[in-house]
């Protein structure tokens, strides 16, 4: 499996840290051609080591991916540097806040869809354009187990769009060449975000409605514990590669048994 990304180029969206970054690792790897993009500077310092590690271009982008114009620049720009777009990766998203729905305000609500959907949205419509031109082209996006769990209403509810997304563009386009799955990743055991997504201090209750999450997360997981950055990367890369090739509009879960 050392070769299946040579001559691919990928947008991996998210790709500062957690499981985006953990994609951009593995698909250097194999030879991938890659174009990260964050929100956060220190998407450049991970296309750096990349970059100097494989021997390859890797392009680093900045963006507001929960903008549509940003969305369309990043993609013009990866088609303008490599040619084409082979993979989308939608790895942006994740719970900004953690209670109860009557607990979220309205700005709250609309800020987790903003955040969970949209970003996989925008990039989906700003990409596909391109890959219909070429004919062919895979999408993965990364959803959540979450679209069946405690305090986290407005986050399940984007991803469980973005399942719907997965399924319609699949229909939409199978027949023209382009594949179009979805991961939904359960708890998963990451080193501490170097930009969190929220910057408030929890109080001794937001706490405790996170600990219900973790206490949930863990009794639904058949294997009782959380997965490994590795262990969500891997789905990932399988559907993005040629050997998913009969694979399309598919939603995997990986939750250790959580079927969400």
């Amino acid at each position: 499996m050392a070769n299946r990304f040579k001559k691919k180029v990928a947008v991996i969206t998210g790709a500062a840290q957690g499981i985006g970054k953990c994609v951009a690792e593995n698909m250097a790897k194999e030879k991938g051609t890659l174009v990260l993009v964050d929100r956060s500077d220190i998407v450049h310092e991970v296309a750096q080591t990349l970059a100097a590690k494989s021997k390859m271009e890797v392009l680093s982008l900045t963006a507001d991916l929960e903008q549509f114009a940003e969305c369309q620049r990043v993609m013009d720009a990866a088609v303008e540097k490599f040619g084409r777009i082979d993979i989308l990766i939608n790895n942006v998203g994740g719970t900004i806040w953690t209670k109860p729905f009557e607990h979220y305000q309205e700005h709250e609500i609309e800020a987790e869809v903003r955040r969970s959907l949209f970003p996989t949205m925008w990039c989906c419509r700003a990409a596909i354009g391109y890959m219909l031109e070429n004919g062919k082209g895979s999408i993965v996006n990364v959803s959540s187990i979450a679209t069946r769990g405690v305090n986290r209403v407005p986050y399940g509810a984007a991803k469980g769009a973005v399942n719907a997304l997965t399924a319609c563009l699949a229909f939409e386009n199978g027949e023209r060449g382009i594949r179009v799955n979805a991961t939904a990743p359960g708890a998963t055991q990451a080193p501490a975000r170097l930009i969190p997504r929220n910057t408030e201090t929890p109080s001794e209750q937001e706490q405790a409605w996170y600990q219900q999450i973790y206490t949930q997360s863990i009794d639904t997981s058949l294997m009782k514990r959380y997965g490994t950055l590795q262990e969500q990367a891997a789905p990932i890369l399988f559907l993005a590669s040629d050997d998913a090739a009969y694979i399309t509009g598919s939603v995997l879960p990986v939750g250790g048994g959580d079927l969400g």
